[in-house]
């Protein structure tokens, strides 16, 4: 894996217009990664965005409640690189997720998105409320696609034994 992040910090997946996807739990690095990526595409003067997946959602809503979906795909199709941070955390109004198709559809082999989730492809038609987009965005987002599984406990709690019953008395 270590290769794998010293390759994608060199910025190549920009030429080849590869996604990224961090998939894995809770706490184990995943923003931590896609973050650093951003860092040093900003550094080198690429236009690059950061977003929380549920604050994403919210504008995909109200632009559809407005009629402006197309504006805002317009929006962050303009980033060289476009950073979604966190899908599946919170289950997606179906308009919203209607918004989020346009949006990866027209990033498709156009220009490199990095997610991160912590649920699988399979769960994400939970996450969409509908298989059949949850499958369509799904499709364009690993044509051309690094997959990075991390898995462990969260760094967050490292050491911590919050899961023992007995910590309580113990900190």
């Amino acid at each position: 894996m270590k290769s794998q992040l010293a390759d994608l910090t060199s910025l190549r997946f920009i030429e080849t217009k590869t996604n990224i996807i961090f998939i894995g739990s809770s706490g184990v690095g995943k923003t931590h990664l896609a973050t650093a990526i951003g860092i040093e595409a900003a550094s080198q003067r690429i236009s690059t965005y950061f977003i929380n997946f549920a604050k994403l959602m919210e504008k995909f809503k109200q632009a559809a409640k407005e009629n402006r979906v197309e504006q805002v795909v317009k929006h962050y199709l303009k980033y060289t690189v476009l950073i979604i941070d966190e899908i599946g955390y919170l289950p997606v109004d179906k308009a919203a997720a209607y918004g989020f198709f346009q949006l990866i559809a027209a990033r498709y082999e156009f220009r490199p998105t990095i997610l991160t989730t912590n649920q699988s492809f399979a769960k994400w038609s939970d996450v969409f409320g509908d298989a059949v987009i949850a499958n369509a965005i799904i499709d364009r987002l690993v044509h051309h696609c690094e997959i990075i599984k991390i898995t462990g406990h969260s760094y967050r709690v490292k050491g911590r034994n919050i899961f023992d019953e007995d910590s309580e008395t113990k900190n």
